[in-house]
């Protein structure tokens, strides 16, 4: 059965399809594998090659994060390819789901969980980071006032620009860099360079097959483009091989790992299933930093804040109810978390809305990556640091924090097994 992956929306409980999803429309029934080269191949011309041989079209071609390609196969076809000694391995496709300092402009807010995490004050705020910010999801608003985006790629209409039709990217993508320009809100790294790479389509669907698209792209142009940091607010089943998925045939893995040699910091979702992680990806990659979910109400620590306003059954200062967490030590070694309850953030056509969701505290994270690498034009104390460095550093940070700037379920106050991570602290960069 195919794997899938959930978007880490709290307030969305979808049910996915078996059925691959393409532009909007169900795909044939023949199924769609990725097929994964060698490293040493000609993608595109052995590509041309299989594809006479056997009579198909590939639906996508990679080379940057991965080599190989994704095609509808039939049983004939797939043996024959999977036989070609070109070949290291086949991946069977999947579903996806949509899981320096300034005064703050007159007229502009900063969201809760933007003070929560010291990114900003009620009278001041970050400028924009020195690097760009990859969304991996269904594109951004692109004429958003409050946003500061440019159109990347469309793995799912390829014709088309990578414009949100959903409106889980734009928010994404406010709360890591919303503009400081005098209404709507704030984001951790005000008005920094974001590229909307759109995987999913408008009802929040896609394919493994898009996903790696959208990672095929931005490895490609990080150099070019100065990418440094990726989100991706999916998770769903899957596991770690330890081996970026050759043992295990991931393709997705392999791709993130390449990706990540590029010098992409890849920050993730933990999941909304209040589970162990373990069995999410791509969560549980050691080579992403995963984000769980903290609820607070009024943007400071204490919890004396009342419920958060949108969700009952959530308190101030205390782990999310619905947050994925980590248990084993090689879990917990990558694991931050963020304000994730009744974020306020942009929206599609212009506008803003409030949701929840590990989603959601993803972001924060993502643009205090971008901070620490540089803001203001000032190198960071991430600036030049692998992504395993910068991972290890914000962590680092985090857990340096006193005991009351964290929240019950951290470390510190511990939910028994459950580990979610210390707090991720913006104001240090």
């Amino acid at each position: 059965m195919r794997r899938q992956l959930l978007v880490s929306l709290a307030i969305l409980a979808l049910a996915l399809s078996l059925t691959a999803v393409s532009g909007g429309r169900v795909a044939a029934q023949i199924p769609s594998y990725i097929v994964v080269f060698h490293d040493s191949v000609d993608a595109d011309s052995e590509t041309d090659a299989l594809e006479r041989a056997h009579g198909f079209a590939s639906d996508f071609r990679y080379a940057h994060a991965l080599k190989g390609f994704a095609a509808r196969l039939t049983p004939a076809q797939l043996d024959r390819v999977s036989r070609d000694p070109d070949v290291a391995f086949v991946s069977l496709d999947g579903v996806v789901h949509a899981i320096g300092t300034g005064p703050i402009t007159s007229g502009d807010q900063a969201p809760t969980g933007i003070r929560r995490i010291a990114a900003a004050t009620t009278t001041t705020a970050h400028q924009s980071s020195n690097v760009a910010v990859a969304v991996i999801d269904t594109g951004i608003d692109l004429t958003h006032p409050d946003l500061n985006a440019v159109n990347g790629t469309n793995c799912v209409r390829t014709r088309k620009s990578a414009n949100d039709d959903n409106g889980h990217g734009s928010h994404v993508a406010g709360t890591i860099a919303a503009r400081n320009n005098g209404s709507g809100v704030l984001g951790v790294a005000p008005g920094t360079t974001l590229y909307a790479v759109k995987v999913l389509n408008s009802v929040g669907s896609g394919t493994f097959s898009q996903v790696i698209c959208g990672i095929d792209w931005v490895t490609a142009n990080a150099g070019v483009l100065n990418i440094k940091v990726a989100n991706m607010s999916l998770g769903g089943g899957g596991a770690n091989d330890n081996n970026c998925g050759t043992t295990n045939g991931d393709a997705m893995h392999k791709a993130i790992c390449n990706s990540v040699t590029a010098g992409v910091t890849y920050v993730a979702a933990a999941g909304n299933s209040a589970t162990d992680f373990a069995g999410q990806v791509p969560a549980a990659y050691p080579e992403v930093l995963t984000v769980s979910a903290m609820s607070d109400s009024d943007g400071q620590p204490g919890a004396i804040g009342g419920p958060p306003s949108c969700r009952i059954g959530e308190t101030d200062d205390a782990f999310a109810t619905f947050s994925s967490f980590a248990t084993s030590p090689a879990d917990q070694s990558h694991t931050i978390a963020g304000p994730g309850v009744c974020i306020l953030s942009t929206w599609k056509g212009g506008g803003y809305n409030t949701i929840s969701g590990t989603s959601m505290a993803t972001p924060h994270v993502t643009g205090t990556v971008a901070l620490c690498i540089g803001n203001g034009g000032t190198p960071g104390p991430c600036g030049g640091f692998t992504p395993a460095q910068i991972i290890q550093r914000l962590r680092t940070d985090a857990s340096l924090q006193p005991p009351t700037y964290g929240f019950s379920g951290d470390p510190n106050h511990p939910a028994g097994v459950r580990y979610y991570g210390y707090l991720v602290y913006a104001g240090g960069y």
